[in-house]
């Protein structure tokens, strides 16, 4: 007497590798919602109490990212400017424009105007701005092309892979000192070679670069 219909040892064999199938596909699944730009942010737009464009001012003006950022040569931030070194133009140029209230507001109340952080590492990661400035780390390499952006979002994932693989083969990323500041630089054909002479000139210890304590402290 047949109890089970035919084909039932057919559902069984799929029902068992389902069973194993799930955890893998669970967790692939899981990795892919973590790199997609809905965990990492990148390519989002955040919204900013002034619509400040490093298109016009960087792109247009040919502002240096230090006339705003004034730390990133020294210390771990790069610092955000204070409404003083807006109104150095602005006391003079669109004095009455609108969108620039909140600067005058932040002038007369003596409050800093909160803008909103876009490139964001968690609080277990250390970053330090200047050791990579001063060691050939473009600000265009992590920050994309901010010359070409109206309004500033985050151009890389900024996971930890992202971060590895630059630690890896840093000659990858390396540009001369004096050009970390140009957002036109392009890697020439030969960057790697170049690279390399610059890891060496640079006596960056790339054995080290990927030891936990680089990151973590």
């Amino acid at each position: 007497m047949q109890i089970f219909r035919t084909g039932a040892d057919t559902v069984a064999k799929v029902l068992l590798a389902s069973c194993g199938a799930a955890p893998i596909l669970l967790v692939g699944i899981a990795y892919s919602i973590m790199s997609s730009p809905y965990a990492t942010g990148q390519d989002v737009t955040r919204n900013q109490p002034i619509p400040f464009s490093h298109e016009h001012h960087v792109g247009g003006l040919g502002l240096d990212c230090r006339y705003c950022h004034t730390s990133v040569e020294k210390a771990r931030f790069a610092g955000l400017p204070p409404t003083e070194t807006c109104m150095t133009c602005h006391s003079q140029l669109w004095t009455n424009a609108s969108m620039l209230a909140p600067v005058r507001s932040s002038l007369a109340r003596n409050k800093p105007i909160a803008w909103q952080r876009v490139n964001k590492l968690p609080d277990y990661v250390y970053f330090d701005h200047s050791v990579h400035v001063t060691n050939g780390v473009g600000c265009t390499t992590c920050h994309g092309a901010v010359d070409q952006m109206p309004l500033m979002r985050q151009a890389a994932p900024l996971t930890m892979q992202w971060c590895i693989d630059c630690h890896r083969a840093p000659e990858k990323a390396l540009r001369p000192r004096e050009e970390v500041f140009d957002t036109k630089w392009a890697a020439p054909n030969n960057q790697e070679e170049l690279g390399r002479e610059l890891v060496a000139k640079y006596h960056i210890h790339v054995d080290h670069l990927t030891d936990c304590s680089v990151c973590h402290r």
